[in-house]
């Protein structure tokens, strides 16, 4: 079902961030990244990339040509993603969780989760 997703140690991938040859993603939903999401992280949540790719499909035309390096709370919905992007012939590598990125002393960056729109009443 799913192409096998390559996994990479955050700390070997700075520097490809760093320099714009890779685009780092949090796939986490949005109530999660209030709690703080890695420095110059794209937020693209895994639902957006498996229902209507609201949000994904500027960012797909974006990256053609660069890694997209990804990661969630723990590591598994980066997986997921990750797999999904390597079937559809995207470069990309599931770098665990966010703390992976902490470990690796990434800075973090401190968000707002997007408030839901109110419905207007007619």
């Amino acid at each position: 079902m799913f192409t096998s997703a390559p996994r990479l140690d955050p700390s070997g991938c700075a520097a490809r961030v760093r320099s714009g040859k890779a685009l780092l993603v949090d796939v986490r939903e949005p109530a999660e990244w209030a709690t703080g999401v890695a420095q110059s992280a794209r937020l693209l949540p895994l639902s957006d990339l498996t229902g209507a790719r609201t949000q994904w499909k500027n960012f797909l035309t974006e990256a053609v040509g660069r890694e997209v390096l990804l990661y969630c709370a723990s590591g598994g919905r980066s997986g997921i993603a990750t797999s999904i992007l390597v079937a559809e012939g995207v470069r990309a590598a599931n770098t665990g969780g966010l703390s992976d990125w902490l470990d690796a002393g990434w800075p973090v960056a401190k968000t707002t989760a997007p408030r839901p729109k109110k419905l207007s009443r007619k």
